[in-house]
């Protein structure tokens, strides 16, 4: 089978860093393309985590925070600020006027990951429940809206390849994301919003894996409630872009290399076999090795600097850590998502360079 290698990264992903001047609206640009999915996170504050996405629209009650449970729109005070407008280069935000606004406080340091899905979403009958998809089979990203049943489902996903990573949120009622991975198996799954270890139970996905056009869902409430609403973030590997894979910690600061095919620009990992906090890491926010700012999706903490963590590497990354057992505890097993930077080498032979 011939793959193609995605040269220029940054077409379908991008991390943008901002400070804050109080104004609004605002207007972020420097992303690149029209984003379809955007996760926010203030760095130098408590604040929570924000997402939105196009499927589901902007405005303050589309909100959805990866650090709780909350229904869509809920844990979002107006006063917080919110994003109220996708745009060609970005993405428009209120500044909101709380000294913990999530999106444009004055003097505040911000961070936001934008994903390109594929505009507005269509109807999708794959499966047997018609969902509402917004696919890039390009990048393999696809944001997929459904409306539960209560019993044994498929749901169209768009990509016309295996995911690797599926995130699921119910968007009408307080309920745990649930994230399936392709280094896990049909039975298992873990929570985006807390620390807990990898779970066995066949009903989130009906202990079945997904396939070219369709995902799984059993009868449980967190992605299949009778009549309840749903959004999930489905992601399969390309090469020179992205990578969904596992690795074993060694508890040594000379850690694990994991190869991915290309120089990380994000790196998202979680501790599946302890209950340790997921990781989000970035080429933004460290410019240089060794990658040190943290920040946990699960949690509303700001930004972590007080620690070592990984290199970014020309063909993957290498943990650096002996003493941050959410990336390196020796015998656990680690789970990622990983977005390039460059491809190690380009369609044309061009090779990237270290850092």
């Amino acid at each position: 089978m011939a793959y193609t290698t995605i040269d220029k990264p940054t077409d379908y992903f991008e991390t943008l860093t901002w400070t804050g001047n109080g104004s609004s609206p605002r207007t972020i640009t420097g992303v690149g393309f029209n984003p379809d999915w955007v996760w926010g996170k203030r760095r130098d504050d408590g604040a929570g985590h924000n997402l939105f996405d196009t499927v589901r629209g902007a405005g303050s009650d589309k909100n959805l925070q990866s650090n709780g449970t909350g229904a869509e729109g809920s844990g979002l005070p107006a006063t917080y600020g919110y994003i109220s407008a996708f745009a060609t280069d970005g993405f428009t935000v209120t500044a909101g006027s709380s000294d913990n606004a999530y999106w444009n406080n004055n003097t505040a340091t911000y961070v936001a990951w934008n994903w390109l899905a594929g505009g507005t979403a269509s109807s999708n009958s794959n499966g047997s429940i018609t969902s509402s998809v917004s696919a890039n089979t390009t990048a393999g990203f696809s944001i997929v809206s459904y409306t539960g049943t209560g019993s044994n489902a498929t749901i169209g996903h768009g990509l016309g390849a295996v995911p690797r990573m599926i995130i699921v949120k119910r968007r009408d009622g307080s309920d745990s994301w649930l994230v399936q991975h392709g280094s896990l198996g049909a039975g298992k799954a873990l929570n985006l919003d807390s620390t807990g270890a990898v779970q066995t139970y066949d009903p989130y996905w009906n202990g079945t894996e997904p396939t070219s056009s369709v995902f799984s869902i059993g009868n449980d409430g967190r992605t299949n409630g009778s009549s309840e609403t749903y959004i999930a973030y489905c992601f399969a590997e390309k090469t020179g872009y992205s990578k969904f894979g596992s690795y074993t910690g060694n508890g040594n600061a000379d850690g694990t290399f994991v190869y991915t095919g290309f120089k990380p620009a994000f790196v998202m990992i979680k501790n599946i076999t302890s209950a340790r906090n997921w990781i989000m890491l970035d080429n933004k926010r460290d410019i240089d090795n060794v990658v040190h700012n943290r920040i946990f999706p699960n949690s509303s903490s700001a930004q972590n600097t007080n620690h070592d963590i990984m290199d970014f590497l020309s063909n993957g990354f290498k943990v650096r850590t002996s003493s941050i057992l959410e990336a390196n505890e020796s015998g656990s097993t680690f789970i990622y998502m990983c977005f390039a930077e460059n491809p190690f080498v380009t369609s044309t032979g061009i090779p990237t360079t270290a850092r």
